[in-house]
């Protein structure tokens, strides 16, 4: 905690790490599509007749521990609608 930034991610990947929090589309998710679509291509699909697939979920990741280390106040509002809250 060298200059104690807030900081928003755009993965869970950094709050796991010790971020503050994060909030976008699942990676787990997008790399699961990624395999989907490799599969599809091995087996002989066209490229160009796949469809373009946009993310459908999305997480709120907050490290509750680094918000208090931080001085910051989590309000309980955020805290019930995140989708996991890092003690």
């Amino acid at each position: 905690m060298l200059h104690k930034i807030p900081t928003i991610y755009p993965f869970r990947e950094f709050p796991e790490a010790g971020g503050l929090m994060s909030y976008g589309a699942s990676l787990r998710d997008a790399i699961r599509r990624v395999g989907v679509y490799a599969g599809l291509i091995l087996k002989g699909a066209k490229p160009a007749d796949l469809p373009v697939v946009q993310s459908t979920k999305f997480e709120l990741v907050i490290n509750h521990e680094t918000a208090r280390m931080l001085g910051i106040t989590v309000p309980p509002q955020l805290l019930a609608r995140a989708d996991e809250v890092i003690e």
